[in-house]
């Protein structure tokens, strides 16, 4: 498994909750980490991503700017979403994805072909 995405549960709306990427394989290579979530019935989404291989710049979606952070630990080998003023909207398998190795992006991309490598998601809940 390269990518181990972890941390999801059932949570009050408003409440926050922090979700875990661990990477590893040829995902410690990928220059771009993406968080994309899927609710019941609806398709994938963006929501948000990070250059992992050249210093943390990150791009949101606009539903989510202001309430989700994305941030990286190098020597942990893990991608971080922070979710703050959470809303039953909010509720979807979130997934953690990874570009392909030696594939080099000059703006970090949103759209979701670009990203090869997937985790098996993680559930979160938010309840009204």
């Amino acid at each position: 498994v390269q990518l181990q995405a972890s941390g999801g549960g059932e949570v009050q709306s408003g409440d926050s909750l922090k979700i875990s990427c661990v990477l590893s394989g040829r995902t410690l290579r990928s220059h771009v980490i993406a968080w994309f979530r899927q609710a019941p019935g609806k398709e994938r989404e963006f929501v948000g991503n990070i250059d992992w291989m050249y210093g943390g710049v990150t791009s949101y979606a606009d539903f989510v700017k202001g309430r989700f952070t994305i941030s990286r630990d190098g020597s942990k080998n893990t991608v971080y979403l922070q979710m703050n003023s959470l809303k039953p909207e909010d509720t979807a398998v979130y997934y953690c994805a990874g570009t392909e190795e030696g594939i080099y992006y000059i703006r970090i991309p949103e759209y979701l072909s670009a990203y090869t490598i997937w985790g098996q998601g993680t559930l979160v809940t938010v309840s009204s």
